[in-house]
């Protein structure tokens, strides 16, 4: 029970620095983040909170249920009502980062006090059995799994995570050997990583960081920081990518997003940096723009969703050559009638996949949306080269699935679809009107579109009166995504995420937080009807009264 409570105490104050903290734009900010994290997040509670004030939150059906759950401690209930309460100050920044490696990894919660008496009784309301110690000047509240460590000004909450030192010592998922000796996972000292942090020097965190100093200088309201360097940091997923010489691909690896809720939107703009050789690829191969024509030939207004991609096909050479791949590829692409060369000689460096005119309607209900693959041609010779291997290989392919597949090419293109008929308008070229979309996603090398109101439209509607509220719930609240980017400058990809909803006049935080709440009142209606089931107890229902959006 004492670790449910702990749980919750530490869940607790996570959500509470979702609505807290407010950003000083300035890499104080990563002083007690160590240069080996492999995730961290910072949070802008005063941007969130003015978006959306803790009072709404309140209001909202699924915090109502929370708080009148009777298995809750009345102080918990306090913190709930007012996150003052807690003795955090939820004006501040708070900053979260993981650990991943071999010695144990962790998470921590970094945030400001604004009184600390308040924050003790939270720590032993959350946890009784929590052992309180002093050490220089802080206070240490102390359970088998986390570790909490503040003073006057700020806090450091430390969670151990279960991890393993190799994938041999990993619980066999089909294991069958009888020799096998499954191993314990590591365990995390909580005090030992909380006190190291503490007395971490500021060369060795990200304060001086630039990128890490560029990210969180730019407006957000939450920031994401992700080294892929240190996600793969164990001594397993080490020796096998050194094996197979992929390390290269993440060494140095980097991706930060920045997140806006904007009035009718969230807006994620997205930057990534590579290590020495992948970044000379980029620079030399990385600034190829989207093949307009080609997504304007696909040959339906009703396109659900759209993904494609544009590179220089002698990069694809040049990457295998980094990651000493080519020999292999070369060997067994032999066996299929071709060679590195010939793939690179075949294609023009353009890719397409789309997926259109979706019918749930009762007389179509076992027909195929359209599902199209296409690519641009370079040297029509080579591309047949690889055509003839693809019908080698595909002659594997089962009758009635085969039956499913249809291709062809024209001096321009290949295209691949579930339809025949859809393959060849693809080729012969699009007559219908330029989709709006296709100039929103093709400034760069990479583009993606999802029509997020078609494809709930043509979900088939719910006979279930609840769930036929949730459909339209997600209709009234959901518009569409735009995905665009993947230029090369200044040593970095960049893209830009816009999930649109349907609502352009009020702040997307706001429009989550009821939109949640609608869903959460259908939901607990859903779980009541359930537990009458299984009870065979008689229940009265009215489908609950669910404002929409407007």
């Amino acid at each position: 029970m004492n670790k449910q409570i702990s749980s919750y105490s530490l869940a607790a104050i996570a959500a509470i620095v979702l609505f807290s903290a407010c950003s000083k734009k300035s890499n104080t900010l990563g002083r007690y983040v160590p240069q080996n994290a492999a995730v961290v997040m910072h949070i802008n509670g005063a941007a969130l909170n003015e978006k959306l004030p803790w009072a709404e939150i309140k209001d909202n059906e699924w915090f109502k249920e929370m708080q009148a759950d009777t298995s809750m401690r009345a102080f918990a209930k306090t913190v709930l009502d007012n996150p003052d309460n807690s003795g955090v100050d939820v004006k501040k920044d708070f900053v979260i980062f993981y650990i991943n490696d071999t010695t144990g990894s962790y998470a921590t919660i970094q945030g400001s006090i604004i009184d600390a008496a308040k924050f003790k009784i939270a720590l032993k309301e959350g946890n009784k059995n929590g052992a309180e110690s002093t050490k220089e000047a802080y206070t240490y509240f102390v359970d088998d799994k986390t570790c909490v460590a503040y003073n006057k000004e700020k806090f450091f909450a430390t969670m151990a995570v279960a991890n393993y030192n190799s994938l041999a010592a990993m619980p066999p998922m089909l294991a069958t050997d009888s020799t096998y000796t499954e191993q314990k996972p590591i365990v995390v000292d909580v005090t030992a990583k909380t006190t190291a942090l503490i007395a971490l020097a500021e060369d060795k965190t990200l304060a001086k960081n630039e990128k890490f100093s560029e990210l969180v200088a730019t407006k957000g309201d939450a920031h994401l920081w992700m080294s892929a360097e240190y996600l793969n940091n164990t001594q397993s997923m080490g020796s096998m990518m050194a094996m197979a010489n992929l390390s290269k691909l993440y060494k140095g690896a980097i991706t930060t997003a920045t997140l806006n809720f904007n009035n009718g939107k969230i807006d994620i703009d997205i930057k990534s940096y590579a290590g020495k050789e992948m970044t000379e690829l980029y620079e030399k191969y990385g600034d190829k723009k989207l093949d307009k024509t080609l997504l304007q030939n696909i040959p339906s207004s009703n396109v659900a969703a759209v993904m494609a991609l544009s590179f220089k096909p002698e990069g694809v050479k040049a990457f295998l050559k980094v990651l000493s791949m080519d020999g292999l590829i070369n060997l067994g692409a032999a066996q299929a009638g071709f060679n590195l060369d010939d793939f690179i000689k075949a294609n023009k460096g353009d890719i397409l996949f789309a997926v259109s005119d979706l019918d749930t309607s009762d007389a179509a209900s076992q027909k195929m949306p359209n599902i199209l693959f296409a690519t641009t041609i370079g040297d029509k010779a080579s591309f047949n080269k690889l055509i003839d291997a693809g019908k080698k290989y595909g002659s594997a392919i089962p009758g009635d699935m085969s039956k499913m597949i249809h291709f062809n090419v024209n001096d321009k293109y290949f295209a691949m679809s579930s339809n025949k008929a859809y393959t060849e308008k693809f080729l012969a070229g699009n007559n219908l009107p330029k989709a709006t979309y296709i100039d929103k996603i093709s400034d760069g090398s990479f583009g993606g579109y999802v029509n997020f109101q078609y494809i709930i439209n043509n979900i088939k509607k719910s006979t279930d009166t609840l769930t036929a509220q949730e459909q339209n719930l997600s209709l009234k609240m959901w518009d569409n995504l735009i995905i665009n980017g993947g230029d090369y400058s200044n040593k970095k990809l960049t893209q830009h995420w816009e999930i649109n909803l349907v609502d352009k006049n009020t702040n997307s935080l706001k429009q989550l937080n009821k939109y949640g709440g609608q869903m959460a009142a259908i939901e607990t209606k859903k779980r009541a009807i359930q537990d009458a089931y299984w009870k065979n107890e008689d229940v009265q229902f009215t489908a609950p009264v669910v404002e929409e959006n407007k």
